[in-house]
């Protein structure tokens, strides 16, 4: 099938975000499990293999509509040099896939490509009900508790 260009250009906007959160995600795990904070590793380690599978998803689409996916961009990564660092850098991360997301919801019904918008819309939930709002939970935890007690809750 022949898609929009204008619907594989964004999407692979979208992939050069994604995989950049998974480069990053899988740096800032193996950073927790260095440093014995074995849920954060957990939970980062998992959120790895979610925006492997986001990546996926992406690539999958972008060859059905008929373009190549570019896996040679990605937008650059932030690693932290502590924890709330690390949060923070992955919850921007979150919330920049999140704009690109919708701005390319939008293209998708402009375009009316609405299978492709209903992926995004998979992809959306993930980003806004899990990935975001965890990262937001972690960062208030560590204003809440303070940095040293919730450290000692991810051991």
């Amino acid at each position: 099938m022949q898609g929009s260009p204008k619907i594989i250009a964004a999407l692979n906007v979208l992939l050069a975000n994604e995989l950049a959160a998974m480069d990053q995600y899988f740096i800032h795990s193996r950073m927790y499990h260095d440093w014995g904070l074995h849920k954060l590793f957990a939970r980062i380690d998992h959120e790895f293999d979610d925006e492997k599978g986001h990546a996926s998803a992406l690539i999958e689409r972008i060859i059905f509509l008929g373009g190549t996916p570019d896996m040679s961009k990605r937008d650059a990564i932030h690693v932290g040099q502590d924890v709330p660092a690390m949060l923070q850098s992955d919850l921007n991360v979150e919330y920049t896939v999140q704009k690109l997301l919708k701005q390319t919801m939008a293209l998708c019904e402009q375009e009316q490509d609405y299978v492709t918008r209903n992926m995004l819309q998979g992809l959306l939930d993930d980003t806004e009900n899990d990935h975001a709002h965890w990262l937001e939970q972690q960062l208030r935890l560590i204003k809440l508790l303070g940095l040293a007690n919730y450290l000692q809750s991810q051991l």
